[in-house]
């Protein structure tokens, strides 16, 4: 069995593949401080509620954005699943032609969003994946990987107006049924959801326009997808386990290879 990590600013969800197959997964809060057996045991316990053993493991792939929370990570793998992880970085075999700037800045994430939507969708592709950050990948159907976009995430925008304004209160993020609301509450789930819909359809349509694109997939990803792309009009297919799968892919396409 194959373990997958993808680890974000907020959330590591996990997945465990059998055959290319997903079989199960988990979503735990990302806490910086945890040391690899915290980490190995609580896996384990995850592990154990599903029938299954960390003895089956034979295999990790990382992916990461938060560079503190590695070493744990890296010696969970060995102590727990006695096997070195793979972590997508430089070295690692994408099957992407990467045209950033400088390669080494695109997040992992991004670069395993765009592996898995690739290979399942064609291109031209655009992937958006809502997490801590919302961001924007643009890729060819030769599989190039041209770059994006960056924007704050649903639930930082959300924070920062409960943070930053004296008497306006934290809510729910929940789609209203109305734009012009008649209470506190839904008027700031309105402008959350509605605006941010807005900006993502906005941010889609520039895309495709410097791109030259007419009719490229539109793929969404991350906790918030499902939220926003039942508004959005350019969102073709919300992909929950988008990113899971492109570390299967990567891992199998590194070891196939080695």
């Amino acid at each position: 069995m194959l373990l997958a990590f993808d680890v974000g600013n907020t959330n590591i969800v996990l997945g465990v593949f059998k055959d290319h197959k997903l079989v199960t997964h988990w979503r735990m809060s990302t806490e910086k401080g945890r040391s690899a057996d915290e980490i190995g045991i609580f896996v384990d316990q995850l592990f154990r509620y599903e029938n299954l053993s960390l003895s089956e493991v034979k295999a990790v792939i990382i992916s990461s954005v938060v560079p503190t929370i590695m070493y744990s990570l890296q010696h969970m793998a060995i102590k727990y699943c006695n096997t070195e992880a793979m972590v997508i970085g430089p070295g690692v075999k994408t099957s992407l032609n990467i045209k950033y700037d400088n390669p080494k800045q695109v997040g992992a994430d991004r670069i395993v969003n765009a592996v898995a939507g690739v290979e399942k969708y064609g291109g031209p592709l655009i992937v958006v994946d809502f997490g801590t950050a919302t961001t924007f990948c643009a890729i060819t159907e030769n599989r190039e990987y041209l770059g994006g976009t960056i924007m704050p995430g649903i639930k930082i925008s959300s924070d920062a107006l409960f943070e930053k304004t004296a008497k306006l209160m934290r809510v729910e993020l929940i789609k209203p049924d109305t734009v012009v609301c008649k209470n506190t509450a839904e008027s700031i789930q309105s402008g959350i959801i509605y605006g941010y819909v807005g900006s993502v359809d906005y941010i889609v349509e520039r895309i495709k326009k410097e791109m030259k694109w007419k009719n490229p997939r539109v793929i969404a990803t991350g906790g918030l997808a499902s939220l926003i792309a039942s508004e959005s009009k350019w969102i073709d297919t919300v992909d929950k386990f988008l990113t899971l799968e492109g570390l299967n892919m990567i891992y199998h396409l590194n070891k196939d290879k080695s």
